[in-house]
């Protein structure tokens, strides 16, 4: 496997993102380390090849954000907006994420080993987020589909306007968003979390996990519910 380097200490962001956007072709199997990324915005964004990506250090806004096929390892903490709008691949965020980690994301895994700020996936559309801490508020809004998997506490209105998505949380859920509701944990449920878990190196028992989904009472307009819901 081939290993480059590029430091930002002496290079522009500018120049590594662009290596970064070159032929898939060329680009695959290669493991590119960004060394003294110091909170950069943009690092490794809309990545479009399985290339590996190491961030040696702390990112800034909206880091592998649009991400496609490549895996990208922040080693360190991410600003707003980490892994947003992703559609493929794998982002490890080592550290904490702050708000809006993975929005909109599409498809591929989000993990964060520390907590996340608020807004954790809000309009989930397909990906899975899973947070190896607690969330903020509102996190989880109009997520569309998709998992999350939260191992710590959740802030207020947790899944609010839920449509698709299932959020599991093992600790404690300060208040639930409109129209989201606790169910029981099904066979199902368990598979989906056991599999997450070991994809993002967890061990936690996913029986101890609570599931969190829609009610279904804001899919269609109801013109007599006075706005109360």
């Amino acid at each position: 496997m081939t290993t480059m380097q590029f430091d930002l200490a002496g290079t522009p962001l500018r120049e590594v993102n662009q290596f970064l956007h070159g032929a898939p072709a060329e680009l695959s199997g290669l493991t590119v380390d960004i060394l003294n990324p110091d909170g950069a915005h943009n690092i490794a964004v809309g990545l479009n090849a399985p290339v590996t990506v190491n961030v040696v250090g702390h990112a800034g806004y909206y880091a592998a954000g649009m991400n496609q096929l490549a895996t990208v390892v922040i080693e360190g903490s991410a600003s707003t907006g980490v892994a947003e709008n992703m559609m493929s691949g794998k982002v490890h965020v080592k550290g904490f994420a702050s708000n809006g980690a993975g929005a909109t994301a599409h498809g591929g895994l989000l993990v964060i080993d520390g907590d996340a700020g608020l807004r954790c996936g809000i309009s989930l559309k397909g990906g899975d987020i899973v947070v190896g801490g607690s969330v903020g508020s509102f996190s989880g809004f109009m997520a569309q589909a998709g998992r999350m998997v939260i191992c710590g506490d959740a802030g207020h209105a947790l899944g609010d306007s839920l449509y698709e998505a299932v959020i599991y949380v093992r600790g404690k859920v300060a208040s639930l968003g409109a129209d989201a509701q606790i169910e029981p944990l099904a066979d199902a449920d368990v598979s989906a979390l056991q599999e997450l878990l070991k994809a993002a190196g967890l061990d936690h028992d996913p029986r101890s996990f609570k599931r969190v989904a829609s009610a279904r009472s804001l899919y269609h307009w109801n013109a007599d519910a006075d706005q109360e819901y």
